[in-house]
């Protein structure tokens, strides 16, 4: 006699995740806040011809930073579910996502370039990818205290 199959975890049922409507709106949610927050700095502090765009710098650094902090605190906090990956999702993909900016710092670049401030835009790429790593790892490594930190007395 075979055993019955064993019951199928809520989680698996249905659509996946990444397309449940509930999930889905916050990401949308969280990308509405973090594009209009990005915007709004950008026409705050808008770049200077030929100058170093310092905003989408301070944006895509301080986005780094953020979303290694985020991801590192709610994986070392528990497993991805529940108000975990609505928080993933909806901050680290839709805030985070929508706040930080790959296609304005190629565009950026590109215009240095083709502006004759190549030099510019060399010294732009390099400090923007060694900002953005170094902000990412240290996003990291606060972030695993604060998931430690959030474990603490639980068995």
């Amino acid at each position: 006699m075979t055993p019955p199959p064993a019951p199928i975890p809520a989680s698996a049922r249905g659509w996946p995740a990444t397309l449940r409507p509930a999930l889905v709106g916050w990401v949308v949610l969280g990308g509405m806040a973090g594009t209009t927050l990005r915007d709004q700095l950008g026409h705050m502090f808008p770049a200077t011809p030929g100058g170093w765009p310092w905003t989408t710098f301070a944006i895509n650094v301080s986005g780094a930073f953020l979303l290694g902090l985020l991801l590192t605190a709610l994986s070392a906090s528990g497993p991805d579910e529940g108000a975990r990956r609505a928080a993933r999702l909806g901050v680290g993909t839709g805030v985070v996502g929508g706040y930080t900016t790959y296609s304005s710092f190629m565009v950026e670049s590109v215009s240095l370039v083709g502006g004759g401030h190549g030099f510019v835009a060399l010294g732009y790429d390099a400090a923007s990818l060694v900002a953005g790593f170094a902000a990412a790892f240290a996003g990291t490594m606060l972030g695993a205290l604060v998931g430690q930190l959030g474990t603490r007395g639980q068995p």
